[in-house]
């Protein structure tokens, strides 16, 4: 599993010209599952986004977790992450999990994130979204977790 992390001060995801989900500050999290992806690491990733220290505190030093900010996330599947560019110009997506591996995993990680008691909102599964956000800081940081 990869996650692309932004801290963001707003971030929303539309679909077709509908806004399906929206955070005030509090983390971006682009979700890429691979097809090995099990419970282990759902639980894995959830913890690590929940309690990722990234926010400053009152000395600005990033030693706060989205959950001792009160900020939301907003997870959005992207089946992209798993790109492999290392022959020729166009992506291979070979080790991203197909749909329908991918779908309920995803469906897992809602329900965990929902669970810990984290403001959550999120994409549609397999549309066509749009991303807006505003990267505060700019903060990013690439989470990636292996099964086994």
């Amino acid at each position: 599993m990869r996650a692309i992390v932004q801290r963001v001060s707003r971030a929303s995801v539309t679909v077709e010209g509908k806004i399906t989900g929206e955070i005030k500050a509090g983390l971006m999290v682009l979700l890429g599952i691979k097809d090995t992806d099990d419970d282990a690491v759902i639980e894995w990733m959830c913890n690590k986004l929940v309690n990722l220290r990234i926010f400053p505190d009152e000395e600005g030093k990033q030693n706060l977790s989205v959950k001792e900010v009160g900020g939301g996330i907003l997870l959005v599947s992207n089946f992209t992450l798993y790109g492999d560019v290392k022959k020729g110009f166009r992506p291979s997506f070979g080790h991203a999990a197909k749909p329908e591996i991918s779908e309920p995993i995803y469906e897992k990680m809602i329900d965990a994130l929902k669970s810990r008691s984290i403001p959550l909102a999120t994409g549609i599964f397999g549309a066509m979204m749009d991303v807006e956000l505003i990267n505060d800081g700019p903060v990013t940081i690439l989470i990636e977790k292996e099964a086994g």
